[in-house]
């Protein structure tokens, strides 16, 4: 059964997927939405695809595991005598001059655990999404590989002339390779090897030290809150949905898209979790990266994702000389839902900015002037509320007014009432408030199925079950003890639960009719367990959906009900967010648990 069974590196600027065998199969290049240079996830079984690994003569076993609290990844290859090697994985990030240094490189060493193994090195980067295998160069102490518009050097203490013609030879030493931009390294590539590996192992130390854990379920949490991390591109704030484009959420479904973006709904998730582990830095970055992207006074709607970097193409195309993901295409680059309506991105905008006045931790906290800023974003909220759209699962085929979508609206309403109440603008914060009243009426009265008493996902008399209705108490539109909501929750729990695990909807969309959950659903739907009084239920849920994790503990966007395999874009954003939140939520206290294990 095929599953995604890759760890991942990463320091905020570039990242790297490596599966269980020590293989770079996805690496974007020289940032997180770049060219792939490394792209055989993506490339079938034709070897001429890029990669990079390291084969072992006579390789039994492999084993692979994150190095505890790190983003430093090691791989034990081991060969029929019970010797081996053990290869070390990371993407350098530390503190450097006063900065964090994240330079676009991946540093790979390779030790002998015993006696002298044989080993095979092959380093086949690719251009051009697979279409061009470029040309290579040989210097004194690295080797170029040239494509039409990327370059890239690899620095190495391994025999050049072994590395070049990816000859067998004998490991009797550690040997250090540095892949990364044009440059000439300024020491030996050991000596940058272990210092970067003892430094970024000690950044990512403590990192995980400054956050705010549950008492239960640390690791996991800790191994999301990374992953999330990884997720941001530091230099301007913005957040992926997903570091790769065009795993496709099932077998032969045709729903393959690019994520290498940055949504607002997507980063607002995102974003939220990390707030509630004490890791706001991120926070402050995506906003200062949102608030250039939607200057002041923007009109008409907002895209609803932008590209990390400006001036970069979002136009949809596709890469027809990569096959797929287990040859299941098509490759997608780009995202047509940029020319989307999608209106809860309004309150994904304020929502997320809102922490900005209330929290005193932060060195820069929200003033008048954003406050104003966000005001005219919500007054678009208010007018787009009942309007139609492509709603939150980005329908291509269809466009209706979406409770949630509305829901997020609403939320922007209230918020900057909250907002406008802490300057002391008491007036205009009594204006909010009424408005966002008023709206919220309005939604639940719109979205209320006649006679049957449960929300639907529409606002437009269909009914239509919507896994995001578990989302409403979270947002503060309604009490998780109405009778409407528990309601509701019956009426989903028949139509989109299979075994535990929660469909988006189970209607046809414009591909079919969904046959995967989608995993994120799964953890909101624990949420609402727990919210309505069964926690019992959303603990034992839990423990399942963390058994859906890969062998490092990563999820993807989507799980088969069938196989309980791993498909859609890797690893996503909403996946890791769900694990965290629902994992703080049903914890034990402190005070809790430490009392049971004294």
């Amino acid at each position: 059964m095929p599953n995604l069974d890759y760890a991942v590196i990463g320091n905020c600027a570039v990242a790297s997927l490596i599966s269980a065998s020590a293989r770079h199969e996805w690496f974007c290049f020289p940032r997180l939405d770049g060219e792939p240079v490394f792209n055989a996830l993506l490339g079938g079984s034709d070897p001429s695809h890029g990669f990079m690994d390291v084969l072992l003569r006579d390789q039994v076993q492999a084993r692979q595991r994150y190095l505890r609290n790190t983003a430093v990844v090691e791989t034990l290859l081991t060969d029929a005598d019970g010797g081996g090697v053990r290869v070390l994985d990371v993407a350098p990030r530390f503190r450097r001059f006063g900065r964090i240094y994240r330079p676009p490189m991946l540093v790979r060493r390779i030790e002998p655990v015993s006696g002298r193994p044989r080993i095979r090195l092959r380093i086949r980067p690719s251009f051009d999404y697979g279409a061009d295998t470029g040309r290579t160069s040989i210097g004194s102490n690295h080797i170029r590989y040239v494509g039409a518009d990327t370059v890239l050097r690899l620095t190495t203490d391994a025999p050049l002339s072994y590395v070049t013609g990816e000859a067998e030879f004998g490991l009797d030493r550690p040997v250090s390779l540095v892949l990364g931009t044009d440059e000439s390294l300024p020491e030996a590539p050991d000596t940058v090897a272990r210092t970067v590996l003892a430094e970024t192992e000690a950044y990512w130390l403590d990192w995980v030290r400054g956050l705010n854990l549950p008492f239960d379920w640390q690791e996991a949490v800790i191994r999301a809150a990374i992953t999330l991390k990884l997720c941001s591109f530091e230099d301007t704030g913005g957040i992926v949905a997903a570091l790769t484009t065009s795993i496709p959420e099932a077998p032969g479904s045709g729903r393959c898209w690019d994520y290498r973006f940055s949504w607002l709904r997507d980063s607002f998730f995102t974003v939220g979790a990390l707030n509630r582990l004490n890791a706001t830095r991120t926070m402050e970055g995506f906003l200062r990266f949102i608030m250039d992207a939607v200057p002041d006074g923007s009109p008409g709607p907002i895209p609803p994702l932008f590209p990390i970097a400006p001036g970069t193409s979002v136009d949809e195309r596709i890469a027809g000389a990569l096959p797929g993901f287990r040859g299941d295409g098509p490759v997608r680059v780009g995202n047509a839902a940029v020319s989307q309506v999608q209106n809860d991105g309004y309150g994904a905008i304020v929502l997320t900015a809102a922490q900005m006045f209330h929290d005193q931790r932060l060195a820069r906290t929200g003033n008048l002037a954003l406050y104003r800023q966000l005001a005219a974003i919500g007054g678009q909220a208010e007018r787009a509320a009942f309007e139609p759209d492509a709603g939150l699962w980005e329908y291509r085929g269809r466009a209706v007014p979406h409770t949630y979508s509305a829901a997020m609206c609403w939320a922007a309403l209230d918020r900057l009432g909250a907002i406008a109440q802490h300057l002391g603008h008491t007036e205009e914060a009594h204006d909010w408030d009424r408005r966002a009243a008023a709206l919220r009426t309005r939604i639940l009265d719109a979205a209320t199925v006649p006679g049957e008493g449960w929300i639907s996902g529409a606002l437009d008399g269909t009914p239509i079950a919507d896994a995001s209705t578990f989302l409403l108490p979270e947002f503060g539109l309604i009490r998780a003890t109405d009778p409407l909501f528990l309601r509701t929750v019956e009426v989903l729990e028949k139509r989109l639960v299979r075994d535990g695990i929660v469909l988006r909807y189970d209607h046809a969309d414009d591909f079919g009719t969904p046959e995967v959950g989608f995993l994120v659903c799964t953890f909101w739907y624990i949420d609402a367990l727990a919210r309505v009084g069964r926690k019992d239920e959303a603990r034992a849920l839990f423990e399942r959906a963390l058994s859906w994790r890969n062998h490092v503990g990563l999820l993807s966007e989507d799980v088969h009900p069938a196989t309980g395999a791993l498909w859609g874009n890797f690893p996503q954003t909403y996946s890791q967010v769900g694990l965290i939140l629902s994992a703080m939520r049903l914890s034990r206290t402190w005070e809790e648990g430490l009392w049971r294990a004294s």
